[in-house]
């Protein structure tokens, strides 16, 4: 079973722009009956189907499987709730760490959050100038969330 860990925060100011190049994201949720998450994304000419289960601590198990992007497109269409989310992700190596910086389109615009995957959950690690505020245990943030109540109506 894959384990992801990751903690969350906003970004703050405009130093990190330029360290990076961003890739566009799209992706979408399948509605489920429990706490599980299942998203399809699409990154570029990429397809993705991940399932996810509830967050504990900043842990939860995660899948992640390559799909064909023509798949990806019909699950979007057909299966995923609207509003997707739209975002420019960049990744940033900072302390060791890949930062993953995904500032939002759309409904969610306006928003900048970083995300750092760590390998165990009391990882020390070293904050970068641009990092504010962690919302890591704040679920309005999960961007399962955000498709069902996106920031711009906050």
């Amino acid at each position: 079973m894959a384990k992801e860990i990751e903690r969350k925060y906003l970004v703050i100011g405009d130093s990190w722009r330029g360290l990076a190049e961003g890739s566009v994201y799209r992706q979408g949720y399948i509605p489920t009956q429990d706490k599980a998450t299942v998203r399809v994304r699409i990154i570029g000419e990429k397809g993705y189907l991940t399932i996810k289960g509830p967050t504990i601590q900043y842990s939860r198990a995660e899948f992640e499987y390559s799909i064909p992007i023509q798949d990806a497109q019909e699950m979007l269409e057909t299966l995923c709730q609207r509003p997707f989310i739209e975002k420019i992700r960049y990744k940033i190596n900072s302390g060791g760490l890949i930062w993953e910086i995904d500032e939002f389109e759309g409904a969610n615009k306006g928003l900048i959050i970083a995300e750092v995957e760590l390998t165990d959950e009391n990882q020390q690690i070293e904050l970068p100038n641009w990092i504010g505020e962690e919302v890591s245990h704040d679920s309005r943030y999960f961007n399962s969330n955000l498709a069902k109540h996106p920031f711009s109506q906050w």
